[in-house]
């Protein structure tokens, strides 16, 4: 397998850690090689673009981007790139991640994210959803991830006692 990562796994600070994990251990449970940085939309903007604007010529496929309160970093970099963006609204603590989830579900018409559920619930999702992105193209990742979907269903009890 090539280690080169194919996901990039963003966040506007490190205390965004606490729910991109998740999403960082769904890939890394999948086999999928990625990559983490603390990429701030206000504090780093430079780092934002530089990002952005080079991740297809690096070979990421897919990125994942997690934010919180404003939000802005999941839009910014949709705009920059033409690869499919995750967004992943991080729990605040003055809304409880309402602020996050609709400043990135709000994206105008042109600058798509794919917007998932606030906290570690979106952040798994994240990553099971940039798999099945890949996936299209991966046989075997796409067997790794029907496994893992087998897994979960088997792990749903019939007989609750």
């Amino acid at each position: 397998m090539n280690d080169a990562p194919l996901v990039g796994i963003i966040m506007g600070s490190t205390s965004d850690w606490e729910t991109m994990r998740h999403a960082a251990e769904t890939l890394t449970r999948l086999g999928v090689p990625h990559e983490t940085k603390v990429v701030s939309a206000h504090r780093t903007p430079a780092r934002l673009v530089d990002y952005a604007t080079n991740a297809v010529g690096r070979g990421l496929k897919v990125v994942i981007a997690g934010a919180g309160g404003a939000a802005h970093l999941p839009g910014m970099v949709a705009s920059m790139t033409r690869l499919p963006v995750l967004g992943v609204p991080v729990e605040s603590h003055a809304l409880k991640g309402m602020d996050s989830l609709l400043s990135i579900v709000q994206m105008p018409g042109g600058v798509p994210v794919g917007t998932l559920a606030i906290g570690k619930a979106g952040a798994i999702n994240a990553g099971l959803l940039a798999a099945s992105i890949l996936a299209t193209a991966d046989d075997a990742l796409a067997e790794r991830l029907d496994a893992w979907r087998t897994a979960q269903t088997d792990g749903v009890a019939i007989d609750p006692q």
